[in-house]
C-alpha cells in the first residue's frame, strides 16, 4: 500500500494559501468559503465582542498547534458545549474515499481546554490568519463564550469554533465503532486522524486537564489499529506449498 506524503501544518502553508489549495486538489467538490466571506465573517464577529481581552478557546489541535502569537495561556472551562468528534474531514486528515473526523464543539455539557490571549496589537492579523485555518467551509460557527477558571471564576469572553450543524461536514451521532473505524484508517495530506487524536490528547495530558472520553477513545484506536496490523501481517504470509 502506498503512503501518502503528508505536510505539516505550519503558519507559512496557511498564509501561502496551501489549505485552500489541498481542497481544490484532493475535494474539488467541497465548496469553501472566498476570501471576502472569511473578513466578513471577521468582522462580524469582532462587531461583536465583549468588553476585555481577547482570548481563544482551545480544545482540539488548537491546543498543540495555535499557530498564532499569543501572549498569554490558561486553562480554562465553558458551559453549554463538549468536544466531540463530529465533524468529517476529506481534507487533511482524511480523503474523499475515506473521510477523518475532527473535533468541535458541539452542543451541550461543558468543556475544559486551553485559553490563549491576543495582544491587542497584533488582534486583526492573528485573527485573520486563525480565520483562514479554521473558517475553511463553513463548518464552524465563531462564537464569544464566557471562560471560567479551575475554581469557576469568570474571567474574560472567548472566542470558540462550535460546530454548524447545519454544514454538510456535520457529523454527530455516528456509532462508536464507525468513530473509531474512521480515526484508526483516515489519513490525508496533513497526516492521519489517529494521531491528530492521540496529540490532542497529550496537549490535554501537557496541560494538566483530564479528559477519560478521550483517552478511552484513543485506547479504542490504538487496538483498532493493532488488530488491522496483525490482520495485514497474517494475510502476507504464504500458504505453506505456494509459491514463493
Amino acid at each position: 500500500m502506498q503512503t501518502m506524503k503528508t505536510q505539516q501544518l505550519t503558519r507559512e502553508l496557511i498564509e501561502a494559501g496551501g489549505i485552500d489549495a489541498l481542497v481544490r486538489r484532493d475535494a474539488p467538490s467541497l465548496r469553501v468559503l472566498t476570501e471576502a466571506e472569511r473578513a466578513q465573517s471577521l468582522r462580524e464577529t469582532l462587531a461583536l465582542r465583549p468588553d476585555g481581552p481577547v482570548w481563544l478557546f482551545a480544545y482540539g489541535s488548537l491546543i498543540w498547534n495555535p499557530m498564532i502569537r499569543t501572549e498569554e495561556c490558561r486553562t480554562a472551562r465553558i458551559e453549554g458545549w463538549h468536544r466531540a468528534f463530529c465533524l468529517s474531514t476529506m481534507v487533511g486528515r482524511g480523503t474523499c474515499e475515506n473521510p477523518g473526523l475532527t473535533l468541535a464543539l458541539d452542543e451541550g455539557g461543558s468543556c475544559t481546554g486551553v485559553a490563549f490571549r491576543i495582544a491587542e496589537e497584533e488582534l486583526e492579523p492573528e485573527l485573520a490568519l486563525l480565520w483562514r485555518r479554521e473558517m475553511l467551509s463553513g463548518s464552524y460557527v465563531p462564537r464569544w463564550l464566557d471562560v471560567h477558571a479551575p475554581d469557576g471564576e469568570r474571567f474574560g469572553s472567548a472566542i470558540a469554533f462550535t460546530t454548524n450543524r447545519s454544514s454538510a461536514q456535520y457529523a454527530g451521532g455516528l456509532p462508536p465503532e464507525e468513530v473509531i473505524r474512521r480515526l484508526a484508517t483516515a489519513h490525508g495530506a496533513i497526516g492521519s486522524a489517529a494521531e491528530y487524536l492521540f496529540a490532542t490528547c497529550r496537549g490535554l495530558e501537557g496541560h494538566g486537564i483530564p479528559d477519560p472520553v478521550l483517552e478511552e477513545l484513543a485506547a479504542a484506536v490504538e487496538r483498532h489499529r493493532a488488530q488491522f496490523a496483525s490482520s495485514t501481517e497474517a494475510a502476507d504470509v504464504p500458504c505453506a506449498g505456494g509459491t514463493p
